[in-house]
């Protein structure tokens, strides 16, 4: 049985969230990586595509092209802002500068590949570029705020997105992290959401609770996932049991079904 507990933003509330995490840690096993790439290598597509938490949400078989945007771009910017401030003990907006400059540096040297947030911050006007850092503080005091509400413990800000690429079945997992708090020995991943959260959103968290726990080469498992949603002042909770990244597991496959389904349906074109 899969678990989700949800509990209202409140003075300590997360502290009480992570002092719940369970004391048994989920190992995936070389059979279950086996398994999983097998299923997702029947329904494989000729190119290779990537799977999120997103879609998973969403049930989505069709991805619009990527593009880049203030509110794409505030989350990788945000979380390294963070990153900077907290390891420089500099002010948010000293910190929003070096990587914003830092970004734009790679383009104007020739670093940065094309597609990439380097290349496209570099295209911004000064008014636009002005509407991309405002959203990224903001991201960034949001993060900060619930980094600084754990009290005891490691919180880490996520170096990066946790991925994980299924052998011979032309698919890549991306599974989203933000911070990563150790405490007594038990891993919780934090999701910082905006808006409100949707029917689906414990759908989403044990996609990125099963991705992370594949992307270890020890495979070990979070303890549990919790979601942030400020704006709503809720708080979701999934637990990292055997049923969870399960049930994570078979809601990625789903959308990989429906994907391969739509592709071969689809008309020849005349």
């Amino acid at each position: 049985m899969t678990t989700l507990t949800t509990s209202f933003v409140s003075p300590g509330a997360l502290d009480q969230v992570l002092d719940s995490a369970p004391d048994v840690t989920t190992e995936i096993a070389s059979e279950q990586r086996n398994s999983l790439a097998e299923r997702f290598r029947a329904v494989s597509l000729p190119s290779h595509r990537r799977l999120d938490a997103w879609m998973v949400e969403r049930a989505s078989t069709h991805v619009t092209p990527f593009r880049w945007s203030p509110s794409t771009a505030r989350r990788v910017l945000g979380n390294a802002t963070l990153r900077y401030r907290l390891a420089h003990q500099v002010s948010a907006m000293a910190a929003l500068d070096e990587v914003v400059v830092d970004h734009l540096s790679r383009a104007a040297t020739g670093y940065a590949r094309r597609g990439s947030l380097s290349s496209w911050l570099s295209e911004l006007s000064t008014a636009q570029l002005a509407l991309v850092t405002s959203d990224a503080l903001n991201w960034s005091h949001s993060l900060e705020e619930v980094a600084r509400s754990v009290e005891g413990g490691l919180v880490e800000v996520a170096d990066s997105d946790a991925y994980y690429d299924v052998a011979t079945a032309r698919t890549t997992l991306r599974g989203r992290r933000d911070l990563l708090v150790t405490k007594d020995e038990k891993r919780t991943i934090i999701r910082l959401r905006s808006g409100a959260p949707g029917r689906t959103a414990g759908a989403g968290l044990r996609a990125d609770l099963t991705i992370d726990a594949f992307s270890r080469p020890d495979g070990r498992a979070a303890n549990q996932i919790i979601g942030v949603w400020p704006d709503a002042g809720l708080l979701l909770r999934v637990e990292g049991s055997l049923d969870d990244i399960k049930a994570g597991a078979k809601d990625l496959l789903r959308v990989a079904n429906l994907q391969h389904t739509t592709f071969y349906q689809r008309p020849l074109a005349s």
